[in-house]
């Protein structure tokens, strides 16, 4: 199931934020060699303490993580603006209610294969995209910002999602990275389910503990 984490829940779920802090160091600080703060095996970062949103996904008993993403909007501090601002063009303006910059996202390989799951990483993946898609549609969010690697771009689109990627810039890793803007609408959703071969919504047949209250983030 996926679930969204806000503030007030972070206490709650401090097991799975947890492991999604120590699944991003895996991920970025060990495997792509992104230069990204670790501290007791665990990534964060400034963000983190800005109290954004997480949309996690962990097994039915909410204990083990799966995978997530971090959301923050863009009418307040990003990594887009303070960190990667050279991977898009300065002419180029992405600060708006309805964008949000969505990163961090990151899938745990092991657990999915420990709990039988009988997916592939890359199908994994593309349930993550497309529920991180739905979620963004839920919350009036018309489009997502998000830095990757270049190969990532054949996985997002894989999954039938909708990117246009703004730049891309050298010297935060091994690869350089880019940044896409990801269109969030009812079409793209739908294309993204037929493309991924799922019948009906995928973000509300697999949670049925999605919070009814809004995305309650603050720009700081």
């Amino acid at each position: 199931m996926f679930i969204t984490v806000q503030a007030h829940q972070f206490s709650a779920y401090s097991h799975l934020l947890d492991q999604y802090f120590k699944l991003r160091k895996k991920v970025f600080a060990d495997h792509l060699g992104w230069a990204v703060p670790v501290e007791d095996g665990k990534e964060t970062d400034r963000y983190d303490r800005l109290k954004p949103v997480y949309l996690l996904w962990c097994d039915e008993n909410l204990q083990t993580l799966f995978g997530g993403v971090r959301f923050m909007p863009t009418t307040g501090p990003t990594l887009l603006y303070d960190v990667f601002r050279k991977t898009f063009p300065n002419a180029v303006e992405l600060r708006a209610p309805g964008i949000w910059e969505a990163t961090r996202l990151c899938i745990d390989e092991d657990a999915i294969q420990q709990h039988e799951l009988k997916i592939t990483a890359a199908r994994a993946f593309s349930l993550m995209i497309l529920a991180l898609s739905e979620c963004g549609l839920e919350h009036g969010i018309h489009t997502l910002i998000s830095n990757y690697e270049p190969q990532m771009a054949r996985v997002y689109r894989r999954a039938g999602a909708c990117i246009q990627e703004l730049g891309r810039a050298d010297g935060f890793g091994r690869l350089p990275v880019c940044c896409g803007a990801f269109e969030v609408t009812t079409e793209v959703c739908q294309f993204m389910r037929e493309t991924l071969g799922v019948d009906e919504s995928f973000y509300r047949t697999s949670t049925q503990t999605w919070f009814a209250q809004p995305l309650m983030l603050e720009a700081a």
